[in-house]
């Protein structure tokens, strides 16, 4: 029985398109700027994002600490989130590699207050660390897949701004945000000097994500790549498909949101278990499973066991993603195999 998998959208595997445009793509040597394939890609994101350049990295990780690196200093303070992927989900790199403190602050629902950011800007004290990025995620993974209102970056942006701090989009599902929102992501990305986007999420590319900004930034930002040993050769390979998602995979992901909502409604209606429907806005769900009087561990074992994968998230919650390759009637067929485990 194959499993339904819903611990991530990035198990989604490459569309067949994706293989014959990795089999075929034309390549050269990334790090003297000759792969055609490459090229193409950071030009074509770096228009969807309305930045000047962009630069292809392996992985949304290697894209924000590429970020921080090139906007900071060593003994900067970088603002973010407090449940923000930087801050719990990269291994404190951006302490290890680029020597900058963070500074979380609780959000709601993700999203920071624009006036609890204009207090933590630092003073010119000789006891201050020099405030020298603040940090935005959208959607917002740990509140599950929120979306962070473009106006609500507009504030941010505009408290930064006037104090000369710049601003870094974390953007691995931004388009998911675009989708949801119903508006261009450009209209995201304006409030944000540089932004990274991941293609192997439900964009459906195999590898790799895109740090875009202005032309200074991404030719300092190539050089940190560099450094931290992500410089790339016949890239083309991995470059095509991420091509591919960005124009053939966008609209689509509001077919994860539907099922999304559909997911959540059904597994609302599950004695025992509990969702806030209303508040799944893109392709994650969290289910609270306290009433069940199962550990995390054993309600992951009892979907297991039920042929589905999901991810425990915080103590007794669940978090369910939909992707690409999870239909409707996969959908269905995981709730019906739920009732009858918790029946």
């Amino acid at each position: 029985m194959p499993f339904i998998d819903f611990r991530s959208d990035t198990v989604t595997k490459p569309t067949p398109e994706m293989r014959r445009a990795m089999s075929e793509a034309e390549v050269g040597d990334d790090v003297y700027g000759e792969d055609p394939t490459v090229n193409r890609l950071e030009a074509l994101a770096a228009k969807m994002l309305g930045k000047e350049d962009a630069l292809f990295v392996t992985s949304g990780t290697q894209g924000n600490q590429v970020a921080i690196l090139t906007h900071c200093r060593p003994g900067d303070e970088v603002i973010l989130e407090a449940e923000s992927h930087i801050f719990l989900y990269e291994a404190g790199a951006a302490a290890a590699l680029a020597g900058v403190q963070t500074r979380p602050i609780r959000g709601t629902n993700g999203a920071m207050d624009p006036d609890d950011i204009k207090k933590a800007i630092r003073s010119d004290d000789i006891h201050h660390p020099w405030s020298g990025l603040v940090c935005l995620e959208n959607t917002h993974n740990k509140a599950g897949g929120k979306v962070i209102s473009v106006e609500t970056m507009k504030a941010i942006y505009h408290v930064a701004n006037e104090r000369s701090v710049p601003v870094h989009l974390d953007g691995a599902r931004l388009f998911n945000a675009a989708v949801a929102a119903g508006v261009p992501v450009t209209d995201f990305t304006q409030y944000a000097d540089t932004v990274q986007i991941c293609l192997s999420k439900g964009l459906s590319a195999p590898v790799g994500s895109v740090l875009a900004g202005s032309r200074a930034f991404i030719k300092e930002a190539r050089k940190w790549r560099k450094r931290l040993g992500g410089g790339l050769r016949q890239a083309g390979v991995l470059a095509a498909p991420g091509i591919i998602a960005l124009e053939t995979m966008v609209d689509r992901l509001a077919e994860d949101h539907a099922n999304a909502r559909l997911l959540a409604n059904g597994l609302a209606a599950i004695p025992g278990l509990s969702v806030d429907v209303d508040g799944v806005e893109t392709n994650i769900g969290l289910c609270h499973i306290h009433d069940t009087g199962l550990s995390n561990e054993a309600f992951i074992a009892l979907l297991k066991a039920a042929g589905i994968l999901a991810s425990p998230f915080d103590d007794g919650v669940i978090r369910f993603v939909t992707h690409r390759e999870i239909t409707t009637d996969l959908v269905q067929t995981a709730l019906e195999r739920i009732k009858q485990q918790l029946s």
